[in-house]
Formats: structure tokens, sequence, C-alpha cells
């Protein structure tokens, strides 16, 4: 399959994105992708170095006659998200992407893509390879641990990048300039639960809820999309009039993907109620989301009973507290509109054996706005005694209009493309901010391709809008 991407132009990209998709790059174990980006520069020649926690940067002198330009940093992150459709057989930590291609678009095969933020990578190693663009001196930065809690932009070394400028190539919509993002935070819930062993004579079922979008969890929080553990919950909530007890539970699993899937074992006790009950609850739901979600399902077929439930007042507590846990956009900016201020997603959970797991990640533009909305998730997890903590604390990227990097590619842009870009913050998360503190002064945007449904197995790649990018991206290399 890799062979058709590596037809596509420009060729060079396409190469270098499919090579980093032969290599497994999972969160917080890109050892081996990092190591091939430090072989590659140090195969080119070019001063190559690691910092010590292992970003790669790679620096590559002016092209002749640009001795004079301000050195500009292109930054990518390596890692990348794996989600995977129900049904799909991958394993994300020893198999490389399996890519097609379809029309206008490349795709994977029932797993996540990684063109977030592998195209970003891919163009900036093609800079780092070429030897006919005309551009100042490079530093080329890629991050580790980005999709995961941003560990390496909050722990990049000082003194390492000289440059003013910072290109980051994370934005994935080709007309949208991105001048500043949201921060963020996790909260991780940790609870033990009474069990005792399931009712004499209980049958039992398995419950799941599936085909759901997904998304990513700032970019696609306020398109209305399912989160298949608050359509969970509300299932088992209702069918507890049939006598349902829950034996284990899992949901969704990355903190920055909206959940897409989740399963339930039950045990239950008053059959015709619980069928009853789960077909109303589920027709509700099915009203609701018909529009947004067209494709989702949510079953219920016989399983073994399981041996033991939890004990039903931890149950009714633990329901009623996902119930009120915030998901969703928590506050829109009353300044940008349009744009997320706050949110939180509840991004997965695990239930089983007498212990229950959540994490959520919440997003604001403002610290105050990130504290409010972490404090509400944590509510009605205080009241189950839980032990909460606090993680992966980020803060955002303050936009800056006036900057001259901005105005001069906003000229360029309207120059070649006959209208002006967007110029946003977005509710994502984006490194910028982070760099921005280690290194203050530095004039950043981020930019780059159509990449859609990224986080999500549906995650997809436009070639015409790659070949317009790129164009665009040699200018800007050129000209600034």
């Amino acid at each position: 399959m890799s062979s058709q991407i590596r037809a596509l132009e420009p060729q060079s990209v396409w190469n270098h994105f499919a090579d980093l998709n032969a290599i497994p790059r999972p969160s917080k174990k890109e050892e081996r992708v990092a190591q091939f980006v430090e072989d590659f520069g140090k195969k080119l020649g070019l001063e190559t170095l690691r910092d010590a926690f292992g970003n790669v940067i790679i620096k590559k002198p002016a092209s002749p006659g640009r001795a004079k330009s301000k050195t500009v940093i292109l930054q990518a992150h390596l890692d990348m998200v794996h989600q995977k459709n129900d049904g799909t057989i991958f394993d994300f930590e020893q198999q490389g992407i399996e890519m097609l291609v379809d029309g206008d678009w490349v795709k994977a095969n029932g797993t996540t893509l990684g063109a977030d933020n592998g195209l970003g990578a891919a163009t900036i190693m093609a800079v780092l390879s070429a030897k006919d663009l005309s551009h100042p001196a490079i530093e080329a930065l890629f991050t580790l641990d980005e999709e995961a809690g941003m560990g390496g932009a909050k722990n990049l070394g000082k003194g390492l990048l000289k440059g003013k400028i910072l290109l980051n190539l994370d934005t994935e919509e080709d007309h949208v300039f991105t001048i500043g993002c949201a921060g963020g935070l996790d909260t991780n819930i940790d609870w033990k639960y009474a069990e005792e062993a399931a009712p004499a004579g209980a049958e039992g079922f398995d419950i799941v809820v599936n085909g759901l979008k997904g998304g990513h969890s700032g970019m696609d929080i306020n398109t209305g999309r399912g989160n298949a553990n608050k359509i969970m919950n509300r299932v088992l909530d209702a069918c507890q009039k049939g006598g349902l007890r829950i034996g284990a539970l899992t949901g969704g699993s990355v903190r920055n993907a909206i959940p897409r899937e989740s399963r339930a074992a039950v045990a239950v006790t008053k059959t015709a109620a619980f069928h009853k009950a789960f077909a109303a609850i589920v027709r509700e739901i099915m009203d609701e989301f018909g529009t947004v979600e067209p494709d989702l399902n949510i079953t219920c077929t016989p399983a073994a009973t399981p041996a033991n439930v939890m004990k039903s007042r931890d149950q009714k507590r633990f329901l009623a507290a996902i119930r009120a846990a915030h998901n969703g956009v928590f506050r829109m900016s009353p300044d940008v509109p349009g744009l997320v201020e706050t949110s939180s997603n509840l991004a997965s959970i695990v239930l089983k054996d007498g212990h229950f797991a959540c994490g959520t990640l919440q997003r604001s533009a403002i610290e105050s706005g990130k504290a409010d909305v972490a404090a509400a998730v944590r509510a009605p997890f205080d009241l189950l005694g839980a032990k909460i903590t606090n993680a992966n604390g980020y803060p955002g990227w303050k936009p800056n209009p006036k900057s001259a990097v901005l105005a001069q590619m906003e000229t360029l842009y309207e120059q070649m493309f006959g209208h002006k870009p967007v110029v946003e913050a977005c509710h994502a998360g984006l490194e910028c901010g982070i760099i921005g503190e280690r290194y203050p002064g530095l004039d950043m945007i981020s930019f780059g391709p159509n990449i859609f449904n990224a986080h999500s197995p549906d995650e997809k790649a436009s070639i015409a809008s790659f070949q317009k990018f790129w164009t665009f991206f040699k200018t800007v290399l050129e000209k600034i």
C-alpha cells in the first residue's frame, strides 16, 4: 500500500511520510522514530543533537544568498494518537500504519493515519534533504510525547535554539493561520468500590456502544458528537429498573480523543423489564443523535453472567457521578465568536474487580477557566470519596495579532490564492505556548494542510491540499 503513497507529489514529502509511518510511534515510546530522525540528520551531514528528554534538533545552514535572513525554527511532533475500529486487528507498537489512496485522500486501513503530525514532520525532513530550495538557516525541532501531555515541549532543553521565528506545522486546515491555542489539564479519578456475588439466577448480557465518530477532543468538542462513556452510562442507569448490575465496564482509550466505543458486562434479574427499559432508552438516544451520529449502534447480547458485580449502593453512586461529570463545551469565548473557550472530555473508563479508573482532559484559553472546569469535573467524584489527581498541565498560547511574520504570510497567501486566510486561535493544544515560555520572544505561526478527523480511524489527509500547502510553504521559506 505504501507504494501508492510514495508515488504522490511532492514525492520527497510523501516518501518521508511513508518512512515515518513504517515505524511504530506511540506517545512515550518514540525511541525508534526519534533514532530514525537522528540518523537521518547525521546521514545528511547536518548538525544533529538530542536534548535530555529525547527531542531531536537538526540544523541546516542557509541556502546560498540567504545568510543574512533570520534563522527559522521548523517544528512538528513525532508521536501519534493510536485509535482503531472495533473490528480491526492491529498492534500499534509493532506494526507500521497501513495506508491507502482513496481519490484525493490518503487514509489508513481501520486505524488512525498519523498525518497528525507526521505530515508536518515529513515536510521538515523534505526541507532538510532538499538541494534546490531557497531558505534561511533552519533549526528543525522534532518533539516527543505531544499527544500524551506535551512532554517534549515542556522538557525542551534551553540554549539549543537560536532562531526567533517558529513555524509550527500542526494546524489542519490549509486556509487557516493559527496564532493562539488553549491550555490543558488532565483530571484522573481512582476509586475502590465494593463487590458481591451476582444474584442467584441472574442472566448475563454484554452491552456495546459503538459506531460513533469520535474525533479530536479539542477541535471536535463543539460538534455535538456522542461520547460513548456518557451514552453507556445513560443506558446502564435506565436499565437499573430491570435489576441490572454492573460486572465490568470499559470505554474510550486516550485522553485527547472523544470516546467512540464502550462495553459493559452486566447481570440482570428482571429480564423482561430490562429488555423493555433497554429498548426505550436506545430509541431515545438514537433519536437524539441520529443526525450527527448516523452509524451509532447500541446492542445487547446474551453472555456469561459476571461472577461478581458492584454492590447496589455503590452502583447508584457511580452512575450518578458519571451522569453529573461535565463533558463537552463548558463555555464559549465572549471575545472571539464561535471559539470554544473551555471544555472537558470524559475520555476513558475502566471498571472491574472493585477498581474504577477514569481519565478526563480539560482545555481552556484562560487559566481560570481551566481550573474552574477541572473543579466541576472532580466534584461528583469527590462525593464518591475517590482519589483525584491532576497531571499534564500546560499553558495556552496567547495570540499576537501584530506579529510581523503573520503580516508577511497573510500578504503572500492573498497574492498566491486570491483571498485572505483565516487567522484564529484554536481550542486544540499546540506546543507553541510551551516552547514560547522556554524561548521567550519567538514570533510563532502554526499552519498546515487539510487533515480531517484526526485522533480517529477516519483520519484522512487531502493530496491536493497538501500540494497547495507545500507550494505556499516553499514560498514562505523563500520570502521570509
